[in-house]
């Protein structure tokens, strides 16, 4: 398993989230728009699967669980 200090090095804002987007690797095409906390972006980072942070509902969420 990769350190987790790297996760230091990111810009947190003062909430502690960091923007993050979302996009089709072979066009570029950007999808989607979404927030991450540490713990979602050290999650994506062990998954290998992108986990978000729902500013709204305060809990991490992967795409389409609920919405679709």
């Amino acid at each position: 398993m990769q350190p987790m200090n790297w996760l230091d090095d990111v810009k947190w804002d003062a909430q502690g989230l960091v923007p993050v987007i979302a996009q089709e690797a072979a066009t570029g095409d950007v999808l989607m728009f979404a927030w991450m906390n540490r713990e979602a972006l050290q999650k994506t980072a062990e998954l290998g699967r992108a986990v978000y942070f729902s500013r709204s509902r305060n809990k991490l969420w992967f795409k389409g669980e609920e919405s679709g």
